[in-house]
């Protein structure tokens, strides 16, 4: 494996061995920063999704499904139930999760 190697502004050509250069280094985090805005700006034009799934409630608290059932079965998490879906309000359970809050 060859070695990495810096160029210095006034140096033009690289040496043999050398990969990769400063200035290529910039242009990729140039380059990286623009990428990862882009994807960042199209996640937030997305509208936020109100109602959730039991997986996705489950994911989201990181709970187990007998969990998700005993906060259902003690009215401590609403939900709505349409034919043999169960679905929670998002809001809801964010307002819960602020609730519960605690300092540290």
């Amino acid at each position: 494996m060859g070695r990495l190697l810096y160029l210095t502004e006034d140096q033009q050509k690289p040496s043999g061995a050398q990969l990769v250069t400063l200035a290529d280094l910039e242009k990729f985090r140039v380059t990286l920063m623009i990428d990862i805005k882009m994807m960042l700006e199209g996640h937030l034009d997305k509208p936020v999704k109100r109602w959730l799934k039991s997986y996705e409630v489950k994911k989201l608290l990181n709970i187990s499904g007998g969990t998700l059932q005993t906060l259902r079965n003690n009215g401590k998490l609403p939900y709505t139930r349409i034919g043999g879906l169960i679905y929670y309000d998002a809001s809801e359970i964010e307002q819960i999760l602020a609730k519960s809050k605690r300092a540290s």
